[in-house]
């Protein structure tokens, strides 16, 4: 069964290797799994899925292979329905009477609310009636029933267009690209523009090179490869305050995603638009300012820039000198952008704003012609086709 689970993953794409089902195996021998479909669901998930984007599809062949062991998932961890309550044991017909006298719940918040409370209550499968989730009922949740406000549960097509939710909405998934990031989807996209470099400490043995030498030699020669490090070098400027309020989460999870992804990392903050100081701590930041020339000097041109931003200022911030809100700047954002541009040609700018609406924004459209169109959206796609950008 296992061998057939892996094959199916490889058929649907995932990139599963040898490796890490061997690594399954070797878990499972130990008991890990502890002999519950779904805590073998979650072990099978950890060693197979090595990107997120690829949950729904392994969820897919998941269910496949084993037949609905996968757990419903969506934010009803805490009950799973079984897919024996839902299977269609008889179509439910009604006359128009009795449709109109199916009185449906007060609203969306009340209607997933009491999902919730039936999910914790039922402990068996139902048919019919007009309360559990089941088939073939009047109930506002479950499969084969009719109810004009209700929860489509576990039905593989629609039949008459009254649901105000289908819960089985994976297999629509394709726009994953356009998630809010986390943390781990960060870590993932970011290891695109790492380089390694030996560091010509030995490490571990180095087998093929050995054995080479000693027949060479005539006698043992050991050898052994040097550790690797990271030598990637980046410098990150975040934009920080007002609008960018909105976007904390997201900058807060690439911060910690970057800070743990490379080893040579210098960050300061500015806002909304790049001038004569940058800082470190936004509560010194008149008191501590880091002159942006000092970076410049300081920081090689082999450096990777990354400026992460809304964009979202008032043109003259970027125009004119004197355009800043906060102080009388004697030269304009776009000088030092241009600057900036000019001493590191790997610079790209991460924008949390929905691409869509960039070009309702002056600003935005202002430096993105200031970086050569090489503003990317704070997505996973985006952060990777940066991440590209920064490695060409």
């Amino acid at each position: 069964m296992f061998v057939h689970f892996f094959t199916e993953l490889k058929s649907a794409g995932l990139p599963v290797s040898l490796r890490e089902y061997l690594m399954m195996l070797d878990a499972l021998d130990h008991d890990l799994a502890n002999q519950k479909p779904e805590d073998f669901y979650y072990l099978a998930r950890a060693c197979l899925v090595k990107d997120e984007r690829n949950i729904d599809k392994f969820d897919r062949v998941f269910g496949k292979v084993f037949k609905g062991l996968a757990s419903l998932g969506d934010g009803l961890d805490t009950a799973n329905i079984p897919e024996e309550w839902l299977r269609k044991l008889a179509e439910l017909h009604l006359t128009d009477e009795e449709k109109k006298q199916i009185e449906a719940l007060g609203g969306w918040e009340e209607l997933m609310e009491t999902l919730k409370k039936r999910l914790e209550e039922q402990k068996g499968r139902h048919q019919g009636g007009n309360k559990w989730i089941g088939t073939a009922g009047t109930s506002p949740f479950g499969a084969h029933g009719y109810n004009p406000q209700g929860v489509r549960i576990g039905q593989l097509k629609n039949r008459n267009f009254s649901a105000v939710k289908v819960w089985d909405k994976r297999e629509y998934k394709d726009l994953d690209d356009s998630r809010e990031l986390g943390t781990r989807n960060i870590k993932m996209a970011l290891r695109k523009l790492r380089k390694f470099a030996r560091s010509g400490a030995p490490d571990e043995l180095d087998l093929d090179g050995t054995i080479k030498r000693t027949a060479h030699q005539g006698w043992l020669d050991l050898q052994f490869r040097p550790e690797r490090r990271n030598s990637v070098k980046v410098l990150i400027f975040f934009d920080n305050g007002g609008s960018m309020d909105w976007h904390i989460q997201q900058v807060e999870e690439l911060f910690s995603a970057a800070k743990n992804e490379f080893k040579v990392m210098e960050y300061f903050y500015f806002h909304n638009c790049l001038y004569e100081g940058v800082w470190k701590d936004n509560k010194r930041r008149w008191s501590d300012q880091t002159k942006t020339w000092d970076v410049l000097h300081k920081y090689g041109s082999d450096y990777k820039v990354i400026f992460v931003g809304d964009a979202s200022m008032s043109p003259y911030e970027v125009t004119q000198p004197g355009g800043s809100v906060e102080h009388m700047n004697e030269e304009a954002g776009a000088v030092w952008l241009k600057r900036m541009t000019d001493v590191y040609s790997h610079c790209v700018w991460l924008n949390p704003v929905a691409e869509q609406n960039w070009n309702y924004t002056q600003s935005i459209q202002m430096i993105r012609q200031l970086f050569s169109d090489r503003m990317y959206p704070l997505t996973i796609s985006g952060l990777e086709n940066a991440m590209r950008e920064l490695v060409r």
